[in-house]
């Protein structure tokens, strides 16, 4: 008996070994066999490189031997085991970081699953067939509901990066209003560590609660100013499906720093495998997604982007006819995400403010007060725009009513608020090649993010910018970062009755706590609420001409020094010295604190945070102590700063006037 069981044991383990040597059928014939047989488990290559759960671990702290850059994946010769990226010095690495990946995939997993669910117990949908009220054919009654449901899946779908293990929900989960989900990294190495770790990102995780209303970007002749796009610097444009939000969710699939996806088409290849497949096509229409793959696109797929054998940005050789129909699944991937962060789950309208706006909720005097310094001495209104009047003059009353519509407390401007360079972003250190002969970033701190100006210049780390018209204006905007709404800012986790096990509360973002660590402004220099209020409130009267890291002796940074911004051109001179005190600013952070939603309706999915809240010091010194000494700087690289029309000199400094000046450039006004 026990000879038949080990002869057993012996041929499944030589048939595992052989599906995984010579790969799955990628034909159209196939996909359409796999429909609906999507099982989510490590793949091959993902065991191959890091073993069934990962043993990064061993790397943290440690500095594996790098690639010489060549090919990985050689004629005739085994895949080899690559090691984790870790061009890190000690300290940049959270040290809980391999864990923190773990926890945070368990809860995308989940919500993915409580999606799959959602599907099944969509009701059949009719389509609409007739002439007249069916003209043109649409999914009646239930046309909403599949489209969300469907963008929910893709949202929250491991699948889509080449080793299976990042989904989009990775830096964007619903406690942290859909911003980044692990404190220690919020905290520390600001960008997330994408699917071939640890590769990482250049910028804080923007939230994408709201990014739905912004509009095409587009330049006001008049008023000589950017409005709209998505991300940091705009550079998802809108300008192809006239959608900013949905050409923002086409982008991280195929960023070399976070999902990794070498071709757009990859999308359309993993789709067609997808348990949800059915759903794709009850949307999109039948046989969407039969497209004709070349018999090597697996391969290509499972191979993180950046690889120098991938000559081009689409190294799938699809036929023109196939291309096409790939770019159009591609379309509809970030049309349905897209019609996800525009439902209730993402951005709802359901915070205290929405109540106060209408009718039912009464602010107490300290939100209040918040809200009067919000739209008067603080000047916040001015650009984070809540629909109703600025009243800055002292004892001035604003009489104005309340916004007939829905605010965002966002103008969709940018502007350059005078940032400190952060040393802690890991984009700095990511120098040398990894196992993939891929260099993140060769200018080390020779870059500098210059946001939308790069992003005109179609510059080193940004994207291609689709109008020309727009090239000699880089200069104007250099250092540019979008103006995010103020909503959701101070969201954390929180667990209603009925939450599951395991589920923790946070609730606060500023210290002492119990907090969520947040990562504010583009570059997550900023740790609390109240050191962003404090920084637009004396950023100018507290201006030293030091990097972070080395303010004087007697001062500390980010109380009474801020060191000089990163990018000194054309500062918005509307902030810096606001002449609040420090109870009026600890009221404007209480007033934002209305501005998270899920006061009148729950907001789905903020009890699934599993991980540790963070305890003690203070919200004006919030992560101080973890703070790094800049290093001597190079000038800025010329493949940032001399790229034509390059950047002007830097502004004069902001002259200590109060609100109102007009020193420098601004983004909204």
């Amino acid at each position: 008996m026990r000879r038949e069981v080990l002869i057993v044991l012996t041929l499944a383990c030589v048939a595992v070994l052989g599906a995984v040597i010579v790969g799955r059928s990628v034909s159209a014939q196939g996909n359409a066999q796999a429909k609906g047989q999507e099982k989510r488990v490590t793949p091959p290559v993902q065991r191959l490189f890091f073993g069934e759960q990962n043993s990064s671990e061993k790397a943290l702290g440690t500095k594996p031997p790098q690639s010489p850059g060549k090919p990985p994946f050689p004629p005739g010769k085994p895949t080899p085991s690559p090691s984790p990226y870790n061009p890190y010095p000690p300290g940049i690495l959270p040290a809980d970081l391999v864990s923190e990946i773990a926890r945070v995939r368990r809860e995308v997993d989940g919500i993915f699953q409580q999606a799959l669910a959602q599907w099944r117990a969509l009701p059949p949908p009719t389509l609409s067939d007739t002439q007249g009220v069916g003209n043109p054919p649409i999914l009646q009654g239930t046309g909403y509901q599949m489209v969300q449901t469907l963008g929910k899946l893709m949202n929250y779908d491991e699948n889509m990066s080449p080793f299976r293990n990042r989904a989009c929900a990775f830096c964007h989960l619903p406690y942290a209003g859909f911003s980044g989900p692990i404190p220690s990294v919020n905290l520390t190495m600001i960008g997330y560590p994408g699917s071939f770790e640890f590769r990482a990102g250049k910028r804080a995780t923007q939230r994408y609660t709201y990014s739905p209303f912004f509009p095409v970007l587009q330049f006001n002749e008049t008023l000589q100013l950017f409005f709209g796009g998505n991300f940091w610097d705009s550079r998802a444009t809108g300008f192809l499906l006239q959608n900013p939000d949905a050409e923002q969710a086409q982008h991280p699939p195929v960023d070399t720093q976070e999902m990794m996806f070498p071709d757009t088409a990859c999308i359309a290849f993993r789709l067609s495998q997808a348990e949800y497949r059915p759903l794709f096509e009850q949307v999109w229409g039948k046989d969407s997604l039969d497209i004709k793959f070349p018999h090597d696109t697996e391969k290509i797929c499972d191979t993180p982007g950046g690889t120098p054998p991938f000559a081009t940005a689409t190294p799938i050789p699809l036929r023109p006819e196939e291309r096409t129909r790939a770019n159009t699944v591609f379309n509809h991937w970030g049309q349905s995400l897209d019609a996800f962060e525009k439902s209730k789950e993402v951005s709802p309208f359901t915070s205290k403010f929405d109540a106060f706006l209408a009718g039912s909720y009464t602010m107490t005097a300290d939100e209040m007060a918040g809200y009067n310094l919000f739209k008067g001495k603080g000047n916040c209104n001015s650009c984070h725009v809540d629909g109703r009047g600025t009243a800055l003059t002292p004892g001035q009353t604003d009489n104005t009513n309340a916004a007939g519509g829905q605010p965002v407390f966002t103008c969709f401007g940018s502007a350059n608020e005078g940032l400190p360079l952060n040393p802690r972003d890991s984009i700095f250190y990511q120098t040398t090649p990894d196992f993939f002969g891929f260099t993140p970033n060769p200018l080390g701190f020779g870059y500098r993010d210059l946001g939308m100006g790069t992003f005109l210049r179609s510059g080193f780390g940004s994207a291609t910018n689709p109008n020309a018209t727009w090239i000699p204006l880089a200069p104007s905007v250099d250092g540019q970062m979008q103006v995010a709404t103020a909503r959701n800012a101070a969201m954390v986790p929180l667990c209603p009755p009925g939450s599951p096990a395991g589920c923790v509360t946070c609730p606060t973002t500023e210290a002492p706590g119990p907090y969520f660590q947040k990562a504010f402004f583009h570059n997550g220099y900023i740790k609390s609420l109240k050191q962003l209020v404090h920084f637009y409130n004396t950023r100018d009267l507290f201006s030293f001409p030091v990097t972070s890291g080395h303010c004087p002796a007697g001062t500390t940074e980010k109380v009474d020094c801020w060191p000089m911004p990163e990018v000194q051109n054309s500062i918005d001179c509307t902030t810096g010295n606001l002449g609040l005190t420090d109870e009026e600013e600890d009221l404007i952070v209480i007033f934002l604190q209305t501005l998270t939603d899920g006061f009148t309706t729950p907001y789905p999915n903020i009890n699934t945070f599993t991980g540790t809240c963070m305890t003690g010091g203070s919200a004006s010194t919030q992560g101080n102590e973890f703070l790094i000494p800049t290093p001597p700087l190079p000038p800025c690289a010329s493949a940032i700063c001399g790229v034509s029309p390059t950047p002007n000199p830097a502004s004069t400094p902001c002259p200590l006037n109060g609100p109102g000046n007009s020193g420098g450039s601004v983004g909204c006004r």
